[in-house]
């Protein structure tokens, strides 16, 4: 089965860090990830830049409506990802809990679906 962490995170966390410290929990991140790649768990994993390099995209009536961000509504953004092949939704949960991240901003564990639009 496919899950999905979502690393969500204050916006402005990243800036308020610092770089040297920036530097540390970004290691902290891809030691996280060769060791989810050795154990043949990790899929695909990403960081994704801060909310002020985003788009939304709406079609309302045919219409498409763009907003640039940074968004002024947002109390949290994602900021990047895991993509794990995992046996169980335990097994997931535990990969989880033993993500850095967890320490200083939110992990959310997703199975992966079928779309059904």
């Amino acid at each position: 089965m496919s899950y999905m962490l979502l690393i969500i995170e204050p916006p402005g966390q990243r800036a308020e860090r610092g770089e040297a410290a920036g530097r540390e929990v970004y290691d902290q991140m891809l030691r996280y990830a060769a060791d989810l790649k050795a154990r043949g768990k990790l899929l695909g994993a990403e960081s994704l830049t801060a909310s002020h390099d985003a788009a939304r995209v709406q079609v309302r009536g045919g219409e498409p409506s763009w907003l640039d961000g940074p968004f002024a509504e947002a109390k949290e953004m994602i900021g990047g990802f895991f993509l794990l092949d995992c046996d169980t939704r335990e097994e997931a949960m535990a990969i989880a809990e033993a993500c850095p991240a967890a320490s200083w901003c939110t992990v959310e564990v997703r199975q992966l679906g079928p779309c059904f639009c």
